[in-house]
């Protein structure tokens, strides 16, 4: 029923197939890009597309189609890491708080919002500033900034589901607390959380993508979306496709994510029809 719900529109089906595109396209980097990403050919540097150069060469003479499609590689694998860090830190905290009540409840849900008080960005811009202008510091600060999101939306889950029957049922036979939180509570909490998953990893693109930019995240020559847009922004008004398809490499990857996330979440409403 949710498969059929999430493929019944063709924006999804295209975000799927974008995705899908840059998936493969990540994976086989090594294997399509025409050539090296850090090699220089200074003799052909600010080269415009063309046959030789699909995407043209940047102020170095570096190849733009395999710099973005090695930057694929790694803004996906930043999505994931955020995700899957801000995701497990946050769905614990938010599980213990949801299920202890009380005054573990509370100290959690204050140290959220304590987190939640701050711009994320300039939460994040500090972080990676104070760790170090590193693309691993970049995705430890996002991921920082962005798990007291599942905290509040795991624990508001549990709230609404730990007096359900099925929990006083697992009680009433002795299930432990860990058992009724692990089987029975947190699958029931899955489906929201994965549709925040799936805006996160087009939010923690974008983040990345914004710290590099400024000099908080990846560092060149390192061939990352954000790191070429910066790279490119002097040579804007004449060599414009030196940050053009590295941005347009994130709106395609952000806003396919978004789009997914968007289909996720009604696909995971029980209100809607079928």
């Amino acid at each position: 029923m949710a498969r059929r719900r999430l493929l019944r529109g063709p924006l999804e089906l295209i975000a799927l197939a974008v995705l899908g595109v840059l998936v493969v396209l990540a994976m086989l980097a090594p294997v399509l890009s025409p050539r090296d990403p850090l090699e220089q050919a200074l003799a052909a540097r600010l080269t415009p597309p063309s046959l030789e150069y699909w995407l043209g060469t940047d102020q170095l003479g570096r190849d733009m189609a395999s710099r973005i499609l090695y930057g694929a590689r790694l803004s996906l694998l930043v999505g994931v890491f955020v995700v899957a860090l801000a995701g497990a830190s946050g769905t614990v905290i938010g599980l213990v708080a949801g299920y202890g009540g009380g005054l573990v409840d509370e100290a959690l849900m204050r140290l959220t919002d304590v987190f939640l008080a701050f711009p994320s960005l300039i939460l994040a811009m500090a972080i990676a500033g104070a760790l170090g202008p590193t693309l691993v510091n970049a995705i430890l600060a996002i991921a920082v900034v962005t798990w007291p999101v599942y905290a509040r939306l795991i624990r508001g889950q549990l709230l609404s589901l730990r007096r359900r029957e099925f929990v006083e049922a697992a009680r009433s036979v002795g299930a432990s607390g860990g058992r009724i939180l692990v089987r029975h509570l947190l699958p029931n909490a899955f489906g929201p959380i994965l549709v925040q998953a799936s805006f996160d990893m087009g939010a923690a693109i974008i983040a990345v993508a914004g710290l590099s930019f400024i000099g908080f995240g990846a560092q060149p020559p390192t061939p990352e979306w954000g790191v070429m847009i910066s790279e490119g922004r002097n040579f804007f008004s004449t060599e414009p496709w030196l940050s053009l398809f590295p941005g347009v490499a994130i709106l395609l990857a952000a806003g396919s994510f978004n789009v997914l996330g968007d289909a996720l979440r009604d696909a995971f409403d029980p209100r809607r029809a079928l």
